[in-house]
């Protein structure tokens, strides 16, 4: 029992400090699923063991208190939460429990609004004759906090309502006072997207355009048509937030300026609206939401929420257009299953959930609340995106291009629908920035089908046990020591011969933009190095028919084909074999670039990091990848055996033309595809003529030599002014 008692101790700590930097100080150092996972492993083990529940346990207590820097401001009406159901088997309970209370005649009757958890600051606000006079944070639901300062600087939010244009009319006739059911309803901190129907009036302002949404809403039932005359008294729930891509934007720029970043929208909506001084909050990209009526004076009030909802816009209020008013609970349960996998993933803001409400107002008065929570409304949650598990170790896996990629291994958690025992950490740099060791409790995150990818660390339930970790400084395939440019973040192993890149490798160096070897592909390569006849690069060129016949599948003309692809490969000139060899950074251009400054491979190979760098094009770190490659063992036993397989190393170059030398002291670069001539036998021409060939258009070329499917060069030759010429007029040029 002690063991117990300890783990729920543990837990109460961890919780009332998650929810004093969530609910005071709005600095969440945990999301919402790490949170709600703490907090029902706490519920069910007090549940189990109600001798050891606490006075001071988390669960004995709403928590959230306000902080002390602004008025408070006590609220009308509560501003409650919701209960979750976190499945379609608790969707199911939750309706069977109010069906329960209802009478038989009334149950085929039930309407409900399907609305989005938008993940931003619940906000309260006051209007008094039309006039915003008051807005607050949600606080402990009792009592908020007085932010209308900063309130007032959000655009959407309406000063005066309604709005001009809003399209609402007086109604003089059955005036009454706060109708029924308008009070203290709760969506929760967050919300997301349904469609709403367009509204029988005008609306208040032009809409962009929905994602859209595949939810399925049989029966579904129109907007009342009536139209309410402004009230005397109105006070609205709703949701401040930050759209993603404005969270990106704006963090982008603090990054860039050296500013403190946010760690999601919520807190950056929440930091933005607790701001002393409300310029900064005016300097802040926050949007709004509008979804509930908690007191109403001096107008007939809405029957239900869809009506409350038209109410609202019509009055000017940003209303999220994608609910949805459902008449039969299938529908419902319907979309609670489809949504979350398919349309909440379109969102341009974050979401965890939908609300689903029960519509009419009278009923929900006659179902009332348990505890703190509403009968007649419950918050539909999706499988968390985000988890926390312990990380056992860390490990190293290699890449293609020979990145050292360190990966977590980790205690398995289920995150978003599946079960994740390893995720990346991106970079040794990654790993120390954000002091992650092994025996840490760490944030999972698994959005989409994106690698799972650790977060951060729990500092706060460390035992002192962890371990801080190394890279190794050699390769884990291999043994060949590692290397890291400066300025980049990733180590890498550059032996060309190492297991854990060669079919990749493979697969570039005889791949179409390399030697082109026809009917050699990723399949082969795979085939080949399982079967141990490819231990490198040059291998490629040293297999044997007699093998590859007693091969299944490969008959005599498939190996003939493949046979005469590889001899033919043979003479690709040394660019394409200098792509072929998978040197980091060295691509078409640079390749074409440096084979025209040296003669060979070997002669490439010699060259000095400052050699290097006098080519255009060619800057440090480029010029060390290459120096790096070419300096190491197995690479250097690559090209020797590719020479001697008789792969073209060195440059042919064309004997000078007899006579006058027109093309002499000009620089020339070849794209697209010329009516005549091979690139190569272009280049060849142009040398032969006296002229010099380049791959990449600079202030230093002299011409651009344009054929059919010309690229980037043409665009980049006409913003420098370099002159573009054909075939033709080369040819002129050249005295032909």
């Amino acid at each position: 029992m002690t063991e117990l008692a300890e783990r729920l101790e543990t837990l109460r700590k961890a919780i009332r400090y998650y929810a004093y930097r969530y609910y005071v100080l709005d600095d969440p150092a945990v999301t919402d699923a790490e949170y709600d996972a703490l907090w029902r492993e706490l519920v069910a083990l007090e549940t189990e063991h109600p001798e050891l529940v606490t006075p001071d346990s988390p669960t004995q207590r709403v928590p959230g208190q306000p902080a002390e820097r602004f008025a408070k401001v006590r609220h009308p009406a509560p501003i409650l939460s919701l209960a979750n159901a976190f499945g379609p088997e608790e969707l199911v309970a939750w309706s069977d429990r109010f069906m329960k209370l209802l009478p038989e005649d009334e149950r085929g009757g039930v309407r409900y609004v399907v609305e989005p958890k938008i993940d931003g600051l619940t906000v309260v606000l006051h209007y008094e004759d039309g006039r915003f006079v008051l807005g607050a944070t949600r606080g402990d639901g009792e009592v908020g906090e007085d932010i209308t300062a900063n309130l007032r600087t959000v655009k959407a939010l309406p000063l005066r309502i309604p709005v001009q244009g809003s399209g609402v009319r007086s109604q003089e006739s059955g005036v009454r006072s706060q109708g029924s059911g308008v009070r203290g309803q709760g969506s929760g901190v967050r919300g997301q997207a349904l469609r709403l129907r367009p509204f029988d009036t005008l609306r208040t302002r032009p809409q962009r355009a929905a994602p859209p949404l595949r939810m399925q809403a049989e029966d579904q039932v129109g907007l009342s048509s009536v139209v309410y005359r402004p009230p005397s008294r109105l006070v609205v729930r709703g949701e401040a937030y930050v759209s993603i891509a404005d969270f990106e934007r704006f963090n982008a720029g603090q990054a860039a300026a050296g500013e403190r970043t946010y760690a999601n929208p919520r807190n950056f909506a929440a930091g933005s609206l607790r701001q002393l001084d409300a310029r900064a909050t005016a300097g802040r990209p926050i949007r709004l939401w509008i979804y509930q009526i908690v007191e109403l004076e001096g107008v007939e009030a809405p029957r239900g929420q869809w009506e409350a909802l038209n109410y609202l816009r019509q009055l000017g209020f940003p209303v999220e257009t994608r609910s949805r008013l459902f008449a039969d609970f299938d529908a419902v349960a319907d979309t609670c299953r489809t949504w979350g996998d398919t349309d909440r993933r379109e969102l341009p803001y974050e979401a965890d959930g939908l609300v689903i409400k029960i519509d009419d107002f009278a009923t929900q008065d006659r179902l009332g609340y348990v505890g703190k929570d509403p009968r007649w409304a419950i918050a539909y949650k999706y499988p968390a995106e985000e988890a926390v598990t312990r990380l056992l170790g860390i490990k190293v896996n290699v890449g293609r291009t020979g990145t050292l990629n360190p990966y977590a291994v980790l205690e398995p958690v289920g995150v978003g629908g599946v079960t994740v025992s390893n995720a990346t950490l991106h970079n040794e740099d990654y790993i120390r920035d954000k002091d992650i060791r092994v025996g840490d409790m760490v944030a999972v995150k698994r959005a989409g089908e994106v690698i799972p990818q650790v977060l951060r660390p729990l500092l706060e339930l460390r035992t002192g046990d962890e371990q801080v970790w190394q890279m190794p400084d050699r390769c884990p395939a291999c043994g060949v020591q590692v290397v890291r440019v400066e300025g980049e973040a990733a180590w890498y192993c550059v032996n060309s011969a190492c297991p854990a890149q060669l079919v990749r490798g493979i697969e570039h160096f005889v791949s179409r933009g390399a030697l082109d070897i026809a009917g050699f592909g990723i399949r082969q390569a795979e085939l080949f190095v399982e079967l141990g006849y490819l231990h490198d690069l040059a291998d490629s060129y040293y297999l044997d028919e007699e093998k590859l016949l007693g091969l299944e599948g490969y008959g005599e003309k498939k190996v003939a084909n493949l046979m005469a692809a590889i001899e033919a490969s043979k003479a690709q000139p040394p660019a394409r074999l200098l792509i072929a060899l998978g040197i980091k950074g060295v691509g078409e251009v640079v390749a074409e670039d440096l084979m025209s400054h040296y003669d060979s491979l070997d002669a490439l190979a010699a060259a000095s990091i400052e050699e290097l760098q006098a080519i255009p094009g060619i800057g440090p770190i480029l010029a060390q990848s290459i120096v790096d490659w070419f300096v190491q063992a197995p690479n250097q036993r690559v090209i020797a055996k590719l020479k001697a397989a008789g792969l073209t190393t060195a440059h042919a170059r064309t004997a000078p033309a007899a006579g006058a030398q027109p093309l002499i002291g000009l620089t020339f670069v070849i794209t697209g595809t010329l009516p005549t001539m091979s690139r190569d036998a272009a280049a060849d021409f142009i040398e032969a003529h006296g002229g010099k060939v380049t791959g990449s258009v600079s202030k230093n070329t002299d011409y651009l030599v344009v054929g059919e499917s010309a690229g980037s060069k043409l665009t980049k030759a006409t913003q420098l002014g370099v002159p573009v010429i054909d075939e033709a007029r080369l040819r002129e040029m050249a005295g032909e």
